[in-house]
């Protein structure tokens, strides 16, 4: 949108209309010593070219580096199509829809992608986006509690995403609502079935299980199903909708399904922009669609029998009466999803799953070329998908400095957020990873390890 100034005459009128003489008069309420008259950091007036001068020159200063790290942010190959279509002015500008009116054209990408995602992980219903992985965890936590009513504890296995895990905590603690840690394997990286077994109590509404978890490492997850709903609890799941196109989709695990999906639609046509934006996604069985937030977008017939697409069970509260609400979600991620949308669109199942199968093929290859150097081992014996975890004997510090001065990043290390993993390494190799790449690295690894 281009901008265009006020002239003098135009903001003389205003002001006059509104009975001020200067502007400074509409911010009269502000507090003088909260008033900062210079700007001292900010530099001088640039051009158009001097600007993009000056963000090449900042964008060049990042580096580029050959990446080797997931862990909830992925970088698969984004067809240029994707892009190019969802900046059209009709979808760039037009993607936060309040009304049940709401542009055509917006509606039927939402109900395309509701209809993609549904699929994609065998459920009944989705919903048209959430913020982002995280908060769509804490929203399905919500939506589980208010289900099964006055249950108030979930069990949430320490291999979830810490960062989910951190984010649901903040948004549910002050609800009276108890999540219950769920230990993970010390040989598998997988959920203590066990513990899981022990901790399924009456007050227990719903057990969370990742899939892949953070370690990468594939979960018992039929057995966990089955597990949580002889108790009567529901199922939440986390996943990796890439990962989806090669695995069983959660509506199908165990005998009846996970109740409520949730994760992160970055791997599905996001670039890696320094930390966002992203966006989650939720599916849920037809059962509890009712305790579902965000939008869902039907599709109807009109008076004269033509097609058309509406919000539907989209009530008031959401945007009036926030406390009302089954979730104080007033937008969504609109612009990533119709990225994810023509994602999926131009890359088919086939496509998909060729990206999945060479992801996860990349992985086994890098594990195997670093295992193979001495000090360097698999922390976890259990299969994985795109990512696994390593045990490297060396300061991890003073590693992760000299790799990332060749040029790679090696990984995420894992010591901040699990004490007993101080010296291991999350990896991942996406299709994107040449193995001549994978043997630059094992080149480095190795020199700086011996």
């Amino acid at each position: 949108m281009p901008f265009i100034p006020h002239t003098e005459e135009e903001t003389r009128k205003m002001l006059d209309a509104i009975g001020v003489k200067q502007i400074d008069e509409l911010f009269d309420e502000i507090p003088t010593e909260l008033i900062n008259e210079k700007l001292e950091y900010v530099p001088p007036a640039m051009d158009e070219a001097g600007v993009r001068r000056l963000c090449k020159k900042s964008a060049g200063s990042d580096g580029n580096y050959v990446n080797f790290i997931g862990a909830g942010a992925y970088e698969h190959h984004i067809p240029a199509a994707v892009w190019q279509i969802a900046t059209r002015g009709e979808f760039y500008s037009a993607y936060t829809p309040y009304q049940a009116e709401a542009s055509q054209g917006t509606l039927q990408l939402l109900y395309e992608y509701q209809s993609m995602m549904a699929s994609l992980t065998a459920m009944e219903v989705s919903n048209a986006s959430l913020y982002e992985g995280a908060s769509a965890l804490a929203e399905a936590v919500l939506m589980a509690v208010r289900a099964q009513r006055k249950k108030q504890r979930i069990l949430m296995p320490e291999a979830v995403h810490p960062a989910y895990r951190q984010t649901t905590e903040t948004i549910v603690k002050n609800q009276g609502i108890t999540l219950s840690k769920i230990s993970y394997g010390a040989e598998t990286g997988t959920i203590d079935l066990a513990q899981v077994d022990q901790e399924l109590t009456d007050d227990v509404a719903a057990l969370v299980i990742p899939q892949p978890n953070y370690f990468g490492a594939l979960e018992e997850v039929d057995q966990l199903v089955d597990m949580a709903h002889e108790r009567g609890c529901l199922v939440i799941a986390v996943v990796n909708p890439m990962s989806l196109a090669i695995l069983k989709p959660p509506g199908e695990w165990g005998e009846k399904g996970a109740d409520i999906v949730v994760g992160e639609g970055q791997p599905l046509g996001i670039p890696l922009s320094s930390g966002g934006p992203y966006f989650g996604f939720m599916c849920c069985t037809q059962k509890i669609v009712r305790q579902m937030p965000g939008r869902l977008i039907g599709r109807t017939v009109d008076a004269e029998g033509k097609e058309g697409f509406t919000l539907t069970l989209q009530a008031r509260e959401q945007h009036i009466r926030r406390s009302k609400a089954t979730s104080n979600i007033c937008t969504n991620q609109g612009l990533m999803v119709t990225a994810a949308t023509l994602y999926m669109s131009l890359m088919g199942p086939a496509g998909m799953q060729q990206a999945a199968r060479a992801s996860h093929a990349n992985t086994r290859m890098l594990v195997e070329k670093l295992t193979a150097i001495d000090g360097v081992d698999a922390v976890f014996n259990s299969s994985y998908f795109n990512e696994c975890a390593l045990r490297i004997n060396f300061p991890l510090d003073e590693l992760m400095q000299s790799i990332t001065a060749q040029g790679i990043i090696a990984g995420m290390p894992l010591g901040a957020d699990f004490e007993n993993l101080h010296d291991c390494l999350l990896v991942c190799a996406t299709e994107l990873r040449t193995e001549q790449e994978m043997d630059d690295y094992a080149l480095q690894l190795e020199r700086i390890v011996s």
